[in-house]
Parts: structure tokens; sequence; C-alpha cells
């Protein structure tokens, strides 16, 4: 296996809340754990699925990846080298070759500039070109994420919520990136207009060997676009693996459940068709123990008292469960 092109270890992201009580001097501000020791890798070339219910912190974690958002802990490599002790021109040149799009199409963009004037930007900030070959380059990227060059002209408020994402994504791919980590790139989109951005994504990810890391709560459509897939919890990665040794056979209870809710046209699935109990709980106060276990239908003592154990490796997944434990050594 060659090095990954991205690679997080024991990543965690934390915030400040401040209460009430802390504003008048009566209590410390909370401390808020968004993402806890994380273990993800990117490999080059590869498209990974990032799954998980809305609030685990799938956008947070995103974001710390390309140090939109400082980690607060743990270990983060691109290219073999360390994200967090980059310099500021460091960053610049990495910016280059990471990049993100994001959810809203509309809010993205700077409702100031024409599609145009955008893209512009991006060539002239990061001198990709010399000033009279930059209206040439816009048109062919344009071209290339299936805009006609005619909308050069327009704002995003004249734009369907497809075309500006069109246009998000022309912006992410202007420096040439190697990875794009697209956050619930279509979640905003009408069905029709969903299934177009995915195949040019698919496109994309083949045609220029991008490294894909997709965020999304649709299990569907990350079976059908990602190679690998990763499921998140409360801010903690629990399966890791193939796609399809993910969704043919799950091992964490979490993943388990996501899966058998999925809608399907057999009416005779191998997964139990049980639904999941209550709400994932506040990460302001998550329970002791395995944060899972007041939801899980297979918890055990020891997953209300210990802590999540270390990566269990079951077949080609690996899954952060008490239920598979660690192989005895002779």
């Amino acid at each position: 296996m060659s090095e990954p092109l991205l690679l997080a270890e024991s990543l965690s992201v934390r915030f400040r809340r401040t209460t009430l009580a802390s504003l008048i001097g009566r209590g410390r501000p909370d401390n808020v754990q968004a993402v806890a020791d994380v273990h993800l890798a990117v490999g080059r070339g590869q498209s990974v699925g990032l799954v998980g219910e809305s609030g685990c912190g799938k956008t947070t974690l995103g974001r710390a990846l390309l140090r939109l958002i400082e980690p607060s802990a743990g270990r983060l490599m691109f290219d073999g080298r360390d994200l967090i002790t980059l310099s500021e021109s460091d960053l610049f040149a990495f910016r280059r070759r990471a990049q993100m799009v994001f959810q809203d199409p509309y809010g993205s963009l700077n409702p100031r500039l024409t599609v145009e004037e955008t893209l512009s930007e991006v060539f002239s900030v990061h001198r990709l070109c010399p000033v009279s070959k930059i209206r040439e380059r816009v048109r062919e990227l344009m071209q290339r994420v299936g805009l006609s060059p005619d909308l050069s002209t327009r704002r995003p408020y004249s734009l369907s919520g497809g075309q500006c994402q069109r246009v998000g994504i022309a912006r992410a791919l202007a420096v040439g990136p190697e990875l794009i980590i697209a956050d619930e790139p279509v979640s905003a989109l009408d069905v029709s207009i969903q299934a177009q951005i995915l195949n040019l994504f698919e496109t994309l990810q083949h045609d220029m060997r991008l490294s894909l890391l997709f965020i999304s709560h649709d299990l569907g459509v990350v079976r059908h676009l990602c190679r690998m897939v990763a499921v998140m919890y409360l801010g903690r990665i629990v399966e890791f693996g193939p796609t399809e040794a993910v969704f043919e056979s799950p091992r964490h209870p979490y993943t388990q459940a996501l899966i058998a809710a999925m809608p399907r046209l057999d009416v005779e699935g191998s997964l139990p068709r049980r639904g999941l109990a209550g709400e994932p709980p506040s990460p302001v106060a998550v329970p002791p123990g395995c944060p899972f276990h007041p939801r899980c239908p297979e918890a055990m003592p020891v997953c209300r008292n210990d802590p999540v154990p270390e990566e269990r490796v079951e077949g080609r997944v690996k899954v952060r469960c008490h239920l598979y434990p660690l192989p005895m050594h002779a």
C-alpha cells in the first residue's frame, strides 16, 4: 500500500462554549468535543464517503482536514508533510492542492461577482496564468463543469442552484487540486439535478485522478460514488472500509441501523429493519463509555463503563466496537 495522500491520526476538534453562567463569572466555558480521536486516510485517486446523522461532526472534520478549522489535537499529514506546522506561505501553497466544495450553492458564492469574475479571481490570486489568458481559461473551466460560456456575465441570484454548484466546483478545480472535499454538495438541490452533479463528480474524479472525500447523509449516493466509506457517530469514526464490504456486512450496530433504514426495493433484506431509537446525545453532554450505548440494541455493561475501544480489523473493515474483542496474542 502506498502512503495515503491525506492522513488524519487521533484528530480532535474542540470548541469553547460560553454559557450565561460563565459570562457572569459563576462557571467556566464548556469544551464541546466536535471531533474526537479520528483516524482517516484518503488514498491518491481514491473516493471516500463520510456518512452519519446530521450534527455528528462531518462538516467540522472536513474543514479541519483543510485547516479551515484548527484541530485541537492529533496529527494531520498531506503528501507526507505535517499540515499542523505549515507556515502561512506553505499553507497558501497547500490550498492549490486541496480544495472544498460547500453545501450551500448560493451562500458559497459572492453575490456581487459574476461567474467570470468569481473564477478569474482564483487565477489572479494564485497567479496561475498571464492576465491575457484568464478569460480563455475561465471559458475552458466552465465547459468542463457543464456551464455554457453565455452564463459568464450572470450573478448567483440569476442562476439555478445546480448552476451555482457547478460554479463552486469550477472554482475548486481552477487551481488544479489533487484533493477535493465535497460537503453535502447535492443536498440542497432537486433530485434530477443531484444526479447530474453526482455524474459530474464521478467524471471529474476519474478523468483528473482526483482524491475525493464526499460528505453526505445519503448512503445511497455514497454507495454509488465512493470506493471507501467512513461512518461517523458523535464525532468518532466507528467503521471504515471498502464500500461494498461495509454495505454488504456492516459490523457496527450504528452502521447496521443506518443501512437497514435505507429505502430499498427488495422486501426481504438480510438486515433486520428495526429503527434506531432516540436521538443522538448532545456533544455538550456525551454519555460515559461508548457514546452510542444509550441507543444500541447490542449494548453490554462494558459499553456503558469503558471508553470507545481502539480499531479492530474485521475482514477488510476497521470497526471501533466492544462486540469485536482484540485478538489474543500467543
